[in-house]
Order: structure tokens, then C-alpha cells, then sequence
């Protein structure tokens, strides 16, 4: 078999990708528009979760538990601001105002969720019955479990990630 080129595989692979719906940014694949049709969840096409392989279920005493560790992890507002600008549009929000969102962590930084990860960050709207606010009840909750040894970390991120709201009867918290 003749050898292709990588450039020739790439251009066949990002052609492939267009075909199917999907663009290729920074290596990665990523959907050209996200559904509103799961909210208060973000489209886990777009958004599935990702999470910090430096918080594990051995490391929650010298992370998550840790007053104030969330800060030494947490995104600059100029790059959370940028990607939420972008997700908007993808989303198809009519609104673009970015002062209705909140660029979430679907799995919280509290439960190990990945930082920077747009798998991990979506323009979860401020406005509705269930909002960002709501969401961050849910979290706080589920690290003072975790953190007292209740829940695993495991389960409350599986918890949070199948849907937030109803995470904590779902773990016999509510």
C-alpha cells in the first residue's frame, strides 16, 4: 500500500468530519451547534463532562476538601468569558447576553471536574425554574458528602453527570 502523506490524511479526515457535522479545532472534534432540548442538562454531545485526574477518591483530603482549592484550579474569567461568547452561538441561544450565563463546570471543580475542558464548560442560563444557582446548591451538597465520607466521589460525580437535578435523592441526600 502506497504511504499517504499526513496532510493528505488530514484534509480526508477533516473532510470527513465536516461531513458528518463535526469540525476539527485544537485536535479535537466538536459539534457545529448544541441543543437547548436538555436543559436544564447541557447537550452531552457538546458537553458530556470531564473530569481532573488529580482528584481521585485518594487525593480528596489534599483537593477538593481543602478550603479554597477550588481557586488555585479555577479558569481566568477572560477564558471562561471567550468560550461562554462562543457557546452561546452554538447553542443557538437567542439571547447573547453574557451576563444571562453562567459558564458552568458541568462537573463541578468541588467534585473534580476538569478546569478548562470545554467537554466540562457550557453557557448555563441564569433565567428559567432551574438555574445555575439551583445547580451550585446541588454541588455544595454533594462535597460536604463526599468530603465527610458519605458518598464517594465516584457516585456523586456520576450523580451530578446523569443529571444534577436529581443527584442528591438520587443519593439519598435530599
Amino acid at each position: 500500500m502506497p504511504r499517504t502523506s499526513r496532510s493528505l490524511v488530514t484534509a480526508l479526515s477533516s473532510l470527513a468530519l465536516a461531513a458528518a457535522g463535526l469540525t476539527v479545532a485544537a485536535g479535537t472534534a466538536h459539534a457545529q451547534s448544541c441543543s437547548q432540548d436538555y436543559l436544564p442538562l447541557p447537550d452531552p454531545s457538546c458537553q458530556p463532562g470531564a473530569f481532573n485526574p488529580d482528584v481521585t477518591q485518594s487525593t480528596i483530603d489534599t483537593t477538593i476538601c481543602v478550603s479554597g482549592w477550588t481557586a488555585t484550579v479555577r479558569p481566568s474569567s477572560s477564558y471562561t468569558t471567550a468560550l461562554k461568547k462562543q457557546q452561546i452561538v452554538e447553542y443557538g441561544f437567542t439571547d447573547t447576553s453574557t451576563s444571562d450565563y453562567e459558564e458552568d463546570h458541568f462537573v463541578p471543580l468541588e467534585l473534580g471536574g476538569s478546569p478548562k475542558s470545554e467537554l466540562n464548560l457550557w453557557p448555563e442560563p441564569q433565567y428559567g425554574t432551574t438555574t445555575a444557582a439551583n445547580k451550585d446548591t446541588v454541588e455544595n451538597k454533594l462535597k460536604k458528602a463526599v468530603c465527610a465520607g458519605t458518598v464517594t466521589l465516584a457516585d456523586a460525580q456520576d450523580a451530578i453527570v446523569t443529571d444534577w437535578t436529581t443527584a442528591l435523592s438520587k443519593l439519598g441526600l435530599s
